[in-house]
């Protein structure tokens, strides 16, 4: 692929507001819905276990639940639910405020959006509102810092996090009302608007439908997260949970039948990371062969925690030099330095990328970020739910037409935004796995899912049944 310019950059990021104010109530379709009526809860968890990332340990979570009812131009209405963990530790990590500080600002935060939404009396697709809002909910944050007196600003990343479920909500209560999944709604016959819109002159004529397959891929791998402080063998365990589920890596392989392995690491510590990654595949190799299966995968994920990309190259070097089958097993490696593109200029990823496609994650809060990340040599995108599903779509048309690596990442998302999560893995063409972290820190949030979606929160062979994803709306209920 040619280098990307500084001047291909900057007409990039101009010719590229993904999010602004639509005017989508002018001159639309007689498809198009205006919102009726918006409210909002939460339910809180506790871990079963602890999770670490980014230097952070989690042991409990608080889902943002939004009820939406929209309305067509002929008064026909649909209820449209959403849900998304409020993940405050990853979208607002902070080191001079408290877990509940930071907590507090999201909820107040969705209080705003509440009423932004409720306010907003335009018709519209679901693309467009969510793309319209934005802006009102980035002013909202500026609001929310001043009136909490926050010592650190509300980053846009927990802005998108706060927004996906009333987003998400929208989307479902559109498939919802005219009988079919949200995944079938994203062509002219639904959408006023071609991607030129949103994505700039490139995509003129093209719509999210040929970026988005209309029928889900029938059955996808699951991926296993192997967190920082997971025991990965039974000397590692302290003391046991002894709830029924499986607490070391062979015990969730053989219970799972895992082929996708997710790798938490510190990016602090190299000497630690190869060694947890070398590890996990003398473990993993073991139980395999065990199992008869020869082919499974890995992918790293330092959580931006690398002080710089030669970290990353000497660690890639020294697995491929001391475990070259488990090196040949790494799928990607997810966003390795800091969420700071303009503060991480230094570290291009043109030399890392050769060894492995390397994915912005955290740094993904807009269509031009793409673009300067794909300049500094990353290869590939991840897509999450917990950033909404316009935002999703939309990106992932970007990510496809670059002709990138595109992954769906999790937010140890439960039971509807899990489905959520997993309906995006399985209609957005090149996407390969699924990751489902709830079932093992979180399970308990599942319990009202598993009944309904037997082939999403029971796993045997690895993968996931997504054949199911093709109800109205989101699929969800």
């Amino acid at each position: 692929m040619p280098a990307i310019t500084r001047r291909d950059l900057l007409r990039s990021a101009a010719a590229l507001p993904l999010f602004y104010i639509t005017g989508c109530g002018k001159g639309g379709k007689s498809t198009d819905v205006a919102i009726e009526a918006v409210d909002f809860g939460y339910e809180d968890y506790t871990y079963r276990v602890p999770i670490k990332f980014g230097g952070s340990v989690v042991d409990k979570v608080t889902l943002l639940n939004v009820n939406v009812t929209v309305k067509n131009r002929e008064g026909k209405s649909a209820k449209g639910f959403g849900s998304m963990p409020l993940g405050n530790v990853w979208a607002f990590p902070s080191k001079t405020m408290a877990y509940d500080v930071t907590l507090n600002a999201m909820k107040e935060h969705a209080t705003r959006m509440q009423k932004i939404i409720q306010g907003y009396k335009e018709f519209g697709h679901p693309v467009d509102h969510g793309v319209a809002w934005e802006p009102e909910f980035l002013k909202a944050a500026l609001e929310v810092n001043q009136q909490l007196q926050l010592k650190e600003p509300i980053p846009k990343l927990c802005t998108l996090v706060t927004a996906s479920p009333f987003d998400a909500a929208v989307h479902d209560a559109f498939g919802k009302l005219y009988g079919r999944s949200c995944y079938q709604t994203y062509g002219p016959d639904f959408m006023t608007k071609d991607l030129s819109h949103y994505l700039g002159p490139k995509f003129k004529g093209e719509y999210l439908e040929q970026y988005v397959q209309k029928e889900p891929k029938p059955r996808m791998p699951m991926y296993h997260l192997v967190g920082a402080v997971d025991p990965i063998v039974e000397a590692d365990i302290k003391q046991r949970v002894n709830d029924g589920l499986p607490e070391t890596l062979p015990e969730w392989i053989r219970f799972n039948g895992l082929t996708n392995i997710k790798i938490k690491l510190n990016g602090d510590d190299i000497k630690w990371d190869t060694e947890r990654i070398l590890r996990v595949e003398k473990t993993a190799a073991e139980v395999q062969k065990e199992r008869g299966v020869t082919k499974w995968v890995y992918s790293l994920d330092f959580n931006e925690k690398c002080p710089n990309v030669e970290y990353l190259i000497g660690l890639l070097r020294t697995i491929q030099q001391q475990a070259p089958e488990g090196y040949e097993r790494i799928q990607y490696v997810e966003q390795p330095t800091g969420r700071d593109l303009e503060k991480n200029k230094h570290n291009v990823m043109h030399e890392a990328a050769k060894l492995k496609p390397v994915v912005i994650d955290e740094s993904l809060s807009e269509v031009s970020a793409l673009y300067v990340a794909q300049g500094m040599g990353y290869s590939g995108a991840a897509l999450k739910a917990c950033k909404g599903q316009s935002q999703a779509l939309l990106m992932g048309a970007a990510v496809q037409k670059e002709k990138l690596f595109l992954c769906v990442q999790d937010l140890t998302c439960p039971g509807a935004s899990l489905i959520h999560s997993a309906g995006l893995s399985a209609h957005i063409p090149g996407v390969a796995g699924i990751e489902a972290n709830s079932r093992q820190y979180v399970p308990v949030a599942n319990k009202a899912w598993v009944d309904k979606f037997p082939g999403l929160f029971v796993v045997k062979d690895g993968t996931m049944d997504t054949s199911v994803l093709n109800k109205p709306g989101l699929s969800a209920v």
